[in-house]
């Protein structure tokens, strides 16, 4: 279950969530290049969409990824960000699954279909399948995402104390979503 939900977010809470990340967000923020939503993002060839689809919706995601201790490494657990439009307005929230989910509604949830590492210091870019869609809104009928120009992430470098320890390490991406560019709208949830 997901610690943060969209309906919840209220201004205040924006704000805390900011704070705790603000010192993180603004030196990762500097460095962080972002497209026009009508641009497909320069990638590596493998996380290429594929022809037929574009872009339709950009957010860029200031958070946390969540791993936990095994005894013997860091395991990957889920993220949990606040996604934000290109004029730092609230747009939704990331979760495990993964899951996007748009303050209107709208959610996606992806299959993870390949990575590159592209600065050895931050998580992998990624490029997913979207298994599920629900709708209408923004984030219905999207096809693909890619998650590019992170920053920060990775599993912390030292040893946990106990087993089930918690890290949660911040980090900012920029989330992609593509729809089908021959997609014909027709009113209904994709499932």
């Amino acid at each position: 279950m997901n610690t943060l939900q969209v309906n919840e977010l209220d201004p205040s809470q924006v704000r805390v969530f900011k704070s705790r990340c603000a010192a993180v967000a603004l030196s990762l923020l500097a460095f962080t290049v972002c497209a026009r939503a009508d641009d497909s993002p320069t990638v590596p060839a493998s996380l290429v969409v594929p022809a037929g689809n574009e872009v339709h919706f950009h957010a860029h995601a200031v958070g946390v990824q969540i791993y936990t201790w095994n005894g013997t490494a860091w395991v990957f657990k889920a993220p949990e960000a606040v996604l934000f439009d290109s004029a730092g307005n609230v747009v939704g929230i990331h979760y495990a699954g993964p899951s996007w989910e748009s303050r209107d509604g709208s959610k996606v949830v992806g299959v993870r279909l390949a990575g590159s590492t592209v600065d050895p210091t931050a998580i992998p870019w990624l490029l997913l399948r979207a298994a599920t869609t629900t709708g209408p809104g923004v984030l219905a009928r999207t096809t693909y995402i890619q998650r590019l120009n992170t920053r920060a992430g990775l599993a912390p470098a030292t040893a946990g104390t106990s087993i089930g320890q918690e890290a949660r390490v911040a980090y900012t991406a920029d989330y992609y979503f593509y729809r089908a560019v021959n997609d014909e709208f027709d009113g209904q949830e994709q499932e």
